[in-house]
Order: structure tokens, then C-alpha cells, then sequence
């Protein structure tokens, strides 16, 4: 099915989507201000909040692959107004939650509701842009991911010091409501034509393997990569998902078409996605570590400090600027130059031992950067993804992010940990740190412009070859 051809309403529309996709992005970075609260008004554990933090993560991570494949399937609207529906509901769960057993409860809920949006909300876009318009409409799109990330910490302060804890969570719901009336009156359904059977034992691999994975990954710094709990999982780990492979390529209608692996595009946008995400999510962990216990300021101070990088990745993408750029240079250059970008960032932070004003260029070059690569890598993902099937690209989208990010946090927090424990200190640590997730980062431009570079000229080939006649 060809994708809709220039929607009316489609600006409109993205704006509900981003309105949507705001809610679940501000839940993921409020929480960690209202730790504090929580362990001193519920009573909560070290273990508590570690899985108030996962149980959301877990879930949402195991889930986005079936999720966007119930979207094709049913609908991607109905799934919108469903995955609004589930978190608003969770929200108010979480926020009258008497105990830390009752929050996690609700946390794992509202990770299915995220699920579904952060699904939907990409699948929406590529089907109301016309392709010319994609990058564009997708570079708006990741550009609440920013906003989410900069102006979470700071709602979630302003909520601490005026409410109690659970307003961090009820503030969802005006935001969810809004965007729930939004939903139903102007996006339009959209879903596979074909009405493809439901691969009920494909969802269950796909979310034990992946849910397994984020947790292996998750418990590894914590508990040692060689203890029982993180041997088990990896081990599951890596069964389910081997057996979600085989499945989905002997089944005639496979959740994940693996034949998509064949594609240079897609392996080189995976590839380059998941290097990419591994460093920018180690290397901004170790960030928040650099500016509270190097530069010595406070949380809401280091969250202040850290906004210039989000607010120059929202006025590149909403302006335009980044698309127009992109479309200039091509996709794989766009790609290699803003992860070159990127890297220069994470080293500048890497040797800025003393003041904020080096700190601040590596914020500027990492937002420039991001701005640049972050949605021309989007797009050359959901670009080579049948548009019938544009929930499951989300999702593998989605699936890259969670498990870059999480893995990033994992490797990079070993690293530091490694050189702290051979007797460095703590500013040359992190200084490692950063440097690793730069090489991680930067190794990952170069092989996705590669890639990308050799399936655009085999493409071209293929193209030259049908037109000449025989």
C-alpha cells in the first residue's frame, strides 16, 4: 500500500502525535528527581526504585515489537487511543499508590501504554507524510524525545517542591486527556490491508527474548555480569530470541520479515543505530555523573545545565534546518557528519576537568549532531519497511533505542567502575568513559553511511539496468 499522499490535516496531526508521545517521554525523566521523596515517604529500598525504574523499561522494551504489529494489524489509531487510554489509567494508579509494590504494578502498566505510543506515533507519521515530506515530519517527531528529556527533570522539581510525589505521575493526565480527545477527532486509521494472521507465538518470543535482554542488561553493572540471576537471563536471553528467529522464518506471515537483514539499508541503519545509541546513552549517564560530582552542582542545577543540548535538537528539527541540511548532503553524509559531531562532543566533555564553558560546546556539538543523524537514521529505517507494515518499523526502531541506550549505561558504567578500581580518579574515569562512547558513536557513522552509501549505488544500478530497453 502506498503511503497517503500529503494529509490536509497532517501538521495538525503530527502536533496530537507529539502531544502524545510527550506524555510517556516526560514519565521516563521526572522519575529520577522524585527518587529521594520516594525512598523517604514510601519507605522504598534500593531494590524498590530500581524497579519502579525497570519494571516500566522492561515491559515497554519487551512489548514494542508487538505492539507495533497489533497496530498494523487492528490499527494504528486504536492502538493510540488505547496505549492513552492504558497510561492514563496507570498514571492515576501510580499516583494514589499507597505501597512500592503497588507503584511498580502501575509502572509495568504504563509501560504497555508506552508501548503502544511510542509504536503508533512513528507508524502515524509515515503514513500521513508524503515521502518527500518524511524527514522532515520524523525530525519533529524525535524532537520531542529532546524536549521530553530537557524539561522532565525540571517539571518534576517544580511538582516536588509545591505537591506530593504522586503529582509527578497525576500531571499525566491532563496531557493524556487532551491528546486522547485530539486522537479520536483528527488522525485518520490506517492498518495492513492484507489482514495478516496474528503471529501469537512470534509476540510471546519477541517479548520474553527482548524483555530478558533489557533485563540482563539492566542487572549486569549492578549485580556482576558473572552472578546467577544475570547468567540465567542472558542465557534465556539469547534461546528465546534464536527461537523467535527460526520461527519467523518458517512462518507464512512472520511478525518480523527477516528478509529485511538482506536489505544494506536496514542492516546499516540497525547497525549504525545500535553503536550510536550504545555511546550517546553511556556517555549522557557518565554526563549527569561528571557535572554533580566533578563540577559540583547540584540535581536541578546539573538538569539545567544539560538543557542546551535538548533545545538545540528541538530548534534544528522544528525549524527545519536539519531536514534541509540532510536533503542537501544525503542521508548517509548527514548521518557520518552529525555522529562526527557527536563524537567531537563526547571528547570535549571528555577533557573538560574544570568549568562549564568546554562542557557547553560538547553539549552543542552533541545537540547539532543528534539533530542531524538522529532522524535521517529513523528514516532510513522506516524507509525500507513496506508502509503496511510501518507499526513493526517503529518498533525494531523503538527495540534499537532501548537496547543501544541500555547497553550503553551497562558497558560504559563498567568502564568507569574498571578504572576507578585500578586507582584513577574520578574525573579521568569518566574522562575514559566518554571517550569510549566517542569511538562508539563515531564507528558507528562510518558503518551506517557505508552501508547506506553501497545499498543507495546498488539501488541507482539496479534502476539504470530496468530503464535500459532490451
Amino acid at each position: 500500500m502506498p503511503p497517503v499522499p500529503s494529509h490536509p490535516q497532517r501538521w495538525l496531526i503530527l502536533g496530537v502525535i507529539c502531544l502524545a508521545q510527550l506524555t510517556v517521554l516526560l514519565d521516563n525523566t521526572v522519575l529520577n528527581v522524585a527518587i529521594p521523596s520516594l525512598t523517604r515517604e514510601l519507605g522504598a529500598s534500593t531494590s524498590d526504585i530500581q524497579w519502579m525504574i525497570n519494571a516500566y523499561s522492561l515491559v515497554q522494551s519487551g512489548l514494542l515489537l508487538t505492539a507495533g504489529s497489533a497496530a498494523d494489524r487492528y490499527g494504528r489509531k486504536k492502538m493510540l487511543i488505547a496505549g492513552l487510554a492504558l497510561f492514563g489509567v496507570g498514571s492515576v494508579v501510580a499516583g494514589c499508590a499507597g505501597t512500592t509494590g503497588q507503584l511498580i504494578a502501575a509502572r509495568a502498566g504504563m509501560g504497555v501504554g508506552g508501548a503502544l505510543l511510542l509504536t503508533t506515533t512513528l507508524a502515524v507519521v509515515m503514513q500521513i507524510f508524503a515521502p518527500e515530506e518524511q524527514p522532515k515530519a520524523i525530525g519533529v517527531w524525535a524532537a520531542v524525545n529532546s524536549l521530553g528529556f530537557a524539561t522532565g527533570p525540571l517539571i518534576g522539581g517544580f511538582l516536588l517542591n509545591h505537591f506530593w510525589w504522586g503529582s509527578i505521575f497525576l500531571v499525566n493526565l491532563p496531557v493524556a486527556a487532551l491528546a486522547l480527545v485530539a486522537v479520536v477527532a483528527l488522525v485518520p486509521e490506517s492498518k495492513n490491508p492484507q489482514g495478516d494472521r496474528p503471529d501469537l507465538p512470534g509476540a510471546l518470543l519477541s517479548t520474553v527474548g527482548m524483555a530478558s535482554l533489557v533485563f540482563t542488561v539492566i542487572s549486569g553493572p549492578t549485580h556482576g555480569w558473572t552472578s546467577a540471576r544475570v547468567l540465567v537471563s542472558g542465557v534465556v536471553a539469547v534461546g528465546v530470541l534464536a527461537l523467535f528467529a527460526r520461527w519467523e522464518s518458517r512462518v507464512p506471515y512472520p511478525m518480523l520479515d527477516l528478509a529485511l537483514f538482506r536489505d544494506r539499508r536496514f542492516t546499516g541503519a540497525v547497525a549504525g543505530a545500535v553503536l550510536v545509541t550504545f555511546g550517546m546513552g553511556g556517555a549522557l549517564f557518565l554526563l549527569t555523573q561528571h557535572l554533580q560530582l566533578v563540577l559540583r552542582y547540584g540535581p536541578l542545577e546539573a538538569g539545567l545545565r544539560t538543557a542546551p543540548l535538548a533545545l538545540t535538537v528541538v530548534a534544528l528539527n522544528f525549524t527545519g534546518l536539519a531536514a534541509r541540511a540532510t536533503a542537501k548532503l544525503g542521508g548517509p553524509v548527514a548521518i557520518l557528519t552529525g555522529m562526527t559531531a557527536v563524537a567531537a562532543g563526547l571528547v570535549s566533555i571528555a577533557v573538560a576537568f574544570d568549568g562549564y564553558a568546554v562542557t557547553l560546546l560538547g553539549l552543542l556539538l552533541i545537540g547539532t549532531g543528534t539533530a542531524l543523524a538522529g532522524p535521517a537514521m529513523a528514516h532510513a529505517i522506516m524507509s525500507t519497511i513496506p508502509p503496511d507494515r510501518a507499526g513493526v518499523g517503529a518498533g525494531v526502531n523503538g527495540m534499537l533505542a532501548e537496547f543501544g541506550n541500555g547497553l550503553g549505561v551497562a558497558v560504559l558504567g563498567a568502564v568507569l567502575s574498571a578504572r576507578l578500581a585500578s586507582g584513577a580518579g574520578l574525573s579521568s574515569a569518566l574522562g575514559t568513559g566518554q571517550a569510549v562512547g566517542a569511538v562508539a558513536v563515531f564507528a558507528g557513522g562510518v558503518l551506517a553511511a557505508v552501508l547506506l552509501r553501497r545499498a543507495g549505488r546498488a539501488e541507482s544500478a539496479r534502476e539504470e539496468t530496468t530503464a535500459v530497453p532490451s
